[in-house]
């Protein structure tokens, strides 16, 4: 049986660890060539030694994400390259201060709103073209529970993931009469730095590591995949319309 993937050019960004990292190997592992994107260059060469120990092919791509007219600039480059991509996975996000919404900096704010929402939009802005050219153009972002709820302390991060699923919707809706599919993928507690930046009493050790849920952001890709405009909830294993009660 041919690889699910052979043949397709999927971009993943924060690549270089965590859920980023397990998801790049898996898309490679399903066939695809994997565009590495990240900001750590000693991470991208590890994946990409993992990528070729289990035969794939990566293209590395150092880039802060912040770095817009990068974004712009790797869209130009697959354009010349390959003319065409079939997944986007938005990946990168980073937590920023858990602290009373009074207390935030600007600066800290800012940061995780460049990242986790600016950086998205761009990347659908400058990728959108491309995903319109693939056969089966399919886009998953990365969100998380907590954009449901209103949980003191997380305002950033809650709210920029907020954000992106409503992005992420209109998105769907834009691309609703064309191939290009667009869902949100909400991957639960995970063994992550970020978890652990986040929960740092937990034992890392009760949780489960990133590469179950990465073959199920793989499963998202699929040209076989119909569905778009929701979020796959992966602890409920299903999913979810977007508009999610709390």
């Amino acid at each position: 049986m041919p690889a699910p993937l052979a043949g397709r050019i999927a971009l993943i960004t924060g690549a270089s660890r965590g859920i980023g990292s397990a998801t790049a190997l898996a898309l490679a592992k399903a066939g695809a060539h994997v565009v590495a994107v990240a900001r750590t260059v000693g991470g991208l060469e590890e994946l990409d030694d993992a990528i070729r120990d289990v035969g794939g092919a990566a293209t590395l791509v150092p880039l802060d994400l912040k770095d817009y007219a990068g974004i712009d600039r790797l869209a130009l480059a697959l354009h010349e390259r390959f003319k065409r991509l079939d997944v986007l996975v938005g990946n990168a996000g980073i937590l920023g201060p858990l602290s009373p919404l009074g207390h935030v900096e600007a600066t800290a704010w800012d940061d995780v709103m460049a990242v986790n929402v600016t950086a998205n939009w761009r990347l659908i802005r400058a990728m959108d073209p491309l995903l319109r050219g693939s056969d089966a153009g399919r886009a998953v972002f990365l969100t998380s529970e907590i954009a449901a709820l209103a949980v003191a302390y997380w305002g950033p991060y809650a709210a920029s993931k907020a954000a992106l699923e409503v992005l992420a919707r209109t998105y769907a809706a834009e691309t609703a009469t064309t191939l290009v599919r667009v869902n949100l993928f909400a991957p639960g507690p995970l063994r992550t730095r970020m978890r652990a930046q986040a929960m740092p009493g937990e034992d890392p050790m009760t949780l489960e590591t990133p590469a179950k849920a990465a073959e199920k952001i793989v499963e998202l890709c699929l040209p076989s995949l119909q569905e778009s405009g929701k979020l796959y909830d992966y602890r409920q294993g299903k999913f979810l319309g977007f508009g999610r009660p709390s």
